[in-house]
């Protein structure tokens, strides 16, 4: 496996303010998590946060783009969004975007429990 490159590490290291992280491997990229739960990708130096309706604003109002990439020949857009460059700068409000973040992950892992229960 490739080592992890200095930007990698830079955000490892600027979301140090909101908690212990990991990374791991994926996808051509690194997933990153917090207590096992998935709440931002690395993609080709850029960083991607988790986002769903309770956040989306956010990334609207800074009008961070979402991750794409194509699969068959066809666009497939996610629901990470483009983290703001000042994020990237100050430990603070990378803490505050990672921490909304983090809240769409957990709020999806609540609704796929949800849709087990209901199976059951």
């Amino acid at each position: 496996m490739p080592a992890r490159n200095e930007f990698v590490d830079h955000v490892v290291e600027t979301l140090r303010a909101f908690g212990a992280v990991t990374v791991r491997r994926m996808f051509g990229g690194w997933g990153v998590y917090r207590d096992g739960v998935f709440f931002a990708l690395i993609a080709r130096d850029i960083l991607y946060l988790k986002s769903d309706a309770g956040n989306a604003a956010q990334f609207d109002r800074q009008q961070l783009e979402p991750f794409e990439f194509e699969k068959g020949g066809e666009v497939i857009v996610t629901s990470y969004r483009r983290a703001p460059d000042e994020a990237l700068e100050d430990p603070r409000v990378m803490a505050r975007w990672a921490k909304s973040a983090y809240g769409a992950a957990l709020r999806k892992e609540a609704r796929k429990k949800q849709g087990r229960k209901k199976a059951v």
